[in-house]
């Protein structure tokens, strides 16, 4: 504990930016755990309603089902009906625009936490450098103390025991939050699909009754 309080009387200007980091690790992590749980959706059970839905050519009730389910979720569902509504040849190119926003809205902040990640054990490692250095200039100008040299070398070690305490926080939050990102995008990918095999089978259905009006 004294070599801790030594370490913050003493060196807190570089202490001050890892910090900063720490908090702001903290605060990212928060606010992106509760919207991502916010938005969290059991795909699984909607998926074949909204296919019975689309079956029976039900728009309406598939907007409905979108609505309920709510969160971002329900909005790419959302907009994936009013899409196919719209503009059924370029279903695909409209729904990938559609979901790429959504997933913007999912990664935002995360570049806070990968930076953190990467800068926070250098901001350690320089407040390290700094004391040592320190250290060396006092045991130069006050002679051969092993207790001053012993007790300087633990508080420049501080800086990095802490940078690297955030650094890996952040990475740890960074990939565990990429991993839930990659999830939605799995489950945009799956509302597309059946989206368009709906758009599928309906050309299948005009190309016959063309094929029967021909033949006839």
């Amino acid at each position: 504990m004294e070599l801790l309080l030594h370490s913050i009387q003493l060196d807190w200007p570089v202490l001050l930016p890892i910090l900063i980091c720490s908090i702001l690790t903290v605060m990212v992590a928060i606010d992106r755990a509760a919207f991502y749980k916010a938005n969290k959706r059991n795909v699984i059970e909607l998926i074949p309603r909204l296919q019975k839905e689309l079956n029976r050519n039900n728009l309406m009730g598939a907007q409905n089902l979108a609505v309920q389910c709510g969160g971002i979720i329900g909005e790419v569902t959302e907009e994936a009906v009013r899409i196919l509504s719209e503009q059924k040849k370029g279903f695909s190119r409209a729904f990938d625009i559609a979901s790429a926003l959504a997933t913007r809205k999912l990664e935002h902040r995360l570049t806070i936490l990968g930076t953190i990640g990467g800068v926070a054990p250098f901001l350690g490692l320089f407040g390290t450098v700094v004391r040592i250095l320190y250290t060396f200039q006092d045991l130069a100008s006050q002679g051969n103390q092993s207790a001053a040299v012993a007790m300087g070398i633990g508080s420049a070690l501080i800086a990095t025991a802490f940078g690297l305490g955030v650094a890996i926080c952040a990475v740890i939050c960074y990939n565990s939050f990429q991993s839930i990102v990659k999830r939605f995008e799995d489950d945009f990918q799956l509302i597309k699909l059946l989206f368009l095999s709906f758009v599928d089978s309906e050309e299948e259905v005009k190309v016959k009754s063309q094929a029967s009006t021909v033949a006839l």
